[in-house]
């Protein structure tokens, strides 16, 4: 026996400009993970990310990389209403998948990949890669303690400023759109800091095209009858906003910068006449997510954003687009 420690072997479908960030870099601190091979719809796209990554095998498409005998996963940084047919696909297989968010392009195509994933033994992420940093381990830590008593409001917000309107996550046959995007995020986040799936009460959305929100604004009413709130957008007054705040009847808890904490971040807790402020290690919360997944993969390890819980988000924003009066979107 060699005693060599055993590897996943990850292909990326798409030379996407998250690809780095999201697991080639992150991927280069852990030996128990090695990216191995890419394709692209563009053979030479594919070809200069390969030599600038260091990444060894270019696949001539999407179908020849799912073939690949010595793969055993693929991350997927697609268009959104492509998600759900690579994913599929990837199954179909016999690979792993790590998934960009959003999962699919509604709770109904979430549902059936979830189905088809339950029939499967491989792993299936979506990759809500701040779930798995400490920052937001410790939130849900002061949240089951009872710190904070009942609670009463939760709100989430993410807003960055998209101005390259061609930019695919304006395009509607793309399943675009703010709440696709930064909103999938605010409603993950609601979800998780509430603790449970909110009802949507109303939803008001600023506009790109008839069909496309640039931001979005929903009222929201979770089963223990506390409200929220989330707030998104790629495009309006609110130029850049990352942070979430619960509200309970003992205290309150804020953090600002949830989503990639290791750039910036500040969990600030106030309850019964104390106050603190923790910090976080800035190892990016990629790494942490490239973590659990392998650990699914190699040790059935639980993950924390299944295809049950994209479910549950995918659901939300449904429910979002058609309270503004919006389309739900449809799989490309």
């Amino acid at each position: 026996m060699s005693g060599r420690k055993p590897q996943v072997r990850i292909g990326i479908l798409g030379a996407a400009r998250i690809a780095p960030l999201a697991i080639v870099n992150p991927a280069r601190e852990n030996d128990e993970v090695i990216v191995c091979a890419i394709a692209a719809r563009d053979e030479s796209r594919a070809q200069a990310f390969a030599v600038k990554h260091g990444i060894a095998r270019v696949h001539d498409s999407y179908e020849s990389l799912l073939a690949d005998p010595d793969l055993d996963a693929v991350y997927i940084p697609l268009p959104n209403g492509l998600h759900g047919r690579w994913i599929r696909n990837a199954l179909n297989s016999g690979k792993h998948v790590l998934c960009e968010k959003p999962f699919t392009a509604n709770a109904a195509e979430a549902s059936e990949i979830a189905q088809l994933a339950a029939k499967s033994d491989r792993v299936v992420m979506e990759a809500f890669h701040y779930r798995y940093h400490p920052l937001t381990l410790a939130i849900e830590e002061v949240l089951s303690s009872g710190e904070l008593g009942r609670l009463e409001r939760v709100e989430a917000a993410l807003c960055f400023p998209l101005p390259k309107f061609s930019d695919i996550r304006y395009d509607f046959s793309l399943a675009g759109g703010a709440t696709m995007d930064a909103g999938s995020y605010a409603v993950h986040m609601a979800r998780t800091f509430g603790g449970s799936t909110p009802e949507v009460v109303s939803a008001r959305a600023k506009l790109r095209g008839p069909e496309v929100d640039r931001a979005m604004t929903a009222e929201l009413r979770f089963a223990d009858g506390h409200t929220g709130q989330i707030d998104c957008s790629m495009w309006s007054s609110k130029l850049l906003q990352m942070n979430a705040r619960v509200i309970g009847e003992h205290g309150e808890l804020r953090v600002l910068n949830p989503v990639t904490p290791q750039l910036f971040h500040r969990l600030s807790v106030r309850s019964s006449g104390d106050h603190r402020v923790m910090r976080f290690p800035r190892r990016a919360s990629y790494a942490y997510q490239l973590d659990a997944f392998v650990a699914s993969v190699l040790r059935g390890a639980p993950v924390k954003t299944s295809p049950d819980d994209s479910v549950e988000n995918m659901s939300v924003i449904d429910s979002i687009y058609q309270a503004a009066g919006l389309p739900i979107r449809k799989p490309t």
